[in-house]
């Protein structure tokens, strides 16, 4: 598959999470589609785009199969799944061509990076009622043992074991050319009701062995492990970062304590009990509370921690590893948008809800409201170089909010200007310019569409002679009257019906099939 190359980008989610897209099958395309990622959502974090094509599941080729098989196959994958993906140019083109997208020997990327060399892998299995799902095996000729009976959808397949990878470590203890397959099943038996694997599949063994080189867990992807540390990035309040550092009895480590609401911890995802890791990228283990303290302050008004809940902190030691391993794999990739900014980076535009309004709704909102110390309070949506800006990610009990904006309301005009033919750049440099104020005239995607079909020009004239009465401020929005609900998107017939909250895309058409995970 010279020339088109997938890439493997894994996805995690909590229980009552969603990966964050819709895997869509459409009238007149091929293949089993990315669509309606949403922004800030694990996939798009990940590096999937819109309009990529899905290529295996957990190492399965899937380009054949029906929507419904795909589906299924993700949905018993549970709350971890690996995905072969390729971009949406790639695919077609490697389709007219007749390439075999399922020739196992193409170069895979990593989260959308290219490898410059294979690496080994870290696999957490827990074990279940019948067991981890796999047989250790000997073969002569090669040194060191090898994953077979691997068995579909078990324990081991989950967690991304796969046949005749080789077994380099059992929780942070190597497996050497010296080790037996006696000695490595003692040390499964005896570690209890969980395992951290370092692996390495046929391709990678055979690089570092052709090199001469020894493996590693310094050198493996975390990507297969169910949790994940959390980088927070935070932008220092009026009254600092809104949490306590502590150090906590009979426990070793720095923890974050004393969270407050709406601070620039919570909003960054800081919770109670996280363990400290690291801040600017410096593990801070060993560090005193006063070496920790200076650390933070050293970083100005800006910082980055990188911490772990309790479920990922013992994972990680499980296996001896350091979870600044998750933070050179992720600083390696491109940077994720912060989500306490208030202008960020554009993403896809999403259709439009087709919510009806009578004739006599359809009128923009005048939003007025003043800059605090957490900025505006909304995120900026749209796609570089192209017309159309959208609200998103809109701060409970912001300026924005207060001021009357939503989610998915589109920006007809920036204090005066209208911006409805400018792109991303130009709006956000507007905005940018306005100081500690910012008035915008918006309207729902549903009232700009109507509005734009009928040909009418959005201005403030549609607000009527009362137009300043209607003008949204913090001091008129006490009571806000709720969003009526988006339609439910056609639902797969694998999937029942479930409610969904206002702000979320549908993305259906009479052509499609879509699925939401």
């Amino acid at each position: 598959m010279a020339g088109y190359k997938p890439r493997v980008i894994s996805l995690n989610k909590r229980s009552g999470q969603s990966f964050g897209f819709y895997l869509r099958a459409e009238h007149g395309e091929d293949g089993h589609l990315v669509r309606c990622l949403e922004m800030g959502g694990n996939a798009e974090l990940a590096g999937m785009r819109d309009g990529d094509r899905i290529l295996r599941v957990n190492g399965t080729f899937v380009d054949g199969l029906s929507h419904s098989e795909v589906v299924e196959m993700v949905k018993s994958r549970g709350s971890s799944v690996t995905f072969h993906i390729l971009d949406e140019a790639s695919y077609n083109g490697a389709k007219a061509q007749g390439v075999n997208l399922a020739d196992p020997n193409a170069s895979p990327v990593s989260n959308g990076m290219f490898n410059h060399a294979p690496k080994p892998k870290l696999c957490y299995l827990v074990k279940s009622k019948s067991g981890y799902g796999f047989s250790l095996r000997s073969v002569n000729g090669h040194q060191g043992l090898f994953m077979t009976e691997v068995l579909p959808g078990g324990v081991a397949d989950r967690a991304g074991v796969r046949l005749n990878d080789r077994l380099l470590e059992i929780n942070g203890d190597a497996m050497d050319s010296s080790s037996t397959h006696d000695q490595a099943v003692e040390k499964i038996k005896s570690a209890g009701g969980s395992l951290m694997f370092l692996l390495a599949d046929e391709e990678t063994d055979r690089h570092y062995q052709s090199k001469y080189m020894n493996m590693g867990a310094w050198l493996a992807t975390t990507q297969y492990l169910p949790h994940k540390p959390k980088i927070a990035e935070m932008n220092k309040g009026n009254d600092g970062y809104g949490f306590l550092l502590k150090e906590e009895p009979m426990l070793s480590g720095h923890f974050v304590r004393d969270i407050e609401r709406g601070s620039p911890a919570e909003q960054a995802g800081l919770q109670d009990m996280d363990r400290l890791v690291a801040v600017d990228g410096k593990e801070v283990d060993g560090f005193s509370h006063e070496q920790v303290v200076d650390c933070i302050r050293m970083s100005g008004r800006q910082c980055s921690l990188l911490v772990v809940d309790k479920e990922t902190d013992q994972m990680y030691r499980k296996g001896n590893v350091s979870p600044m391993l998750f933070w050179e794999e992720m600083k390696s990739l491109a940077s994720p948008p912060s989500y306490n900014e208030a202008v960020t980076i554009p993403a896809a535009v999403r259709p439009p809800s087709p919510v009806q309004e009578k004739d006599d709704d359809l009128k923009p909102k005048l939003c007025r409201m003043e800059k605090t110390s957490a900025g505006y309070g909304f995120h900026l949506n749209g796609i570089q170089g192209v017309c159309g800006q959208y609200i998103k990610e809109v701060v409970r009990g912001g300026a924005a909010d207060r001021a009357g904006l939503e989610d998915d309301d589109m920006v007809v005009e920036v204090n005066g200007v209208n911006v409805e033919k400018s792109n991303h750049e130009e709006v956000v440099a507007l905005i940018r310019r306005s100081g500690s104020s910012l008035e915008l005239l918006v309207a729902s995607r549903s009232v700009y569409e109507r509005l734009v079909a009928k040909g009418v020009p959005i201005t403030r004239a549609l607000l009527g002679e009362t137009s300043y009465a209607q003008v949204h401020t913090p001091e008129t929005m006490e009571v806000r009257p709720e969003t009526p609900p988006a339609p439910q998107p056609e639902e797969s017939e694998t999937e029942p019906a479930r409610s969904r909250s206002s702000s979320e895309s549908s993305c259906t058409s009479e052509d499609s099939v879509d699925e939401r995970f």
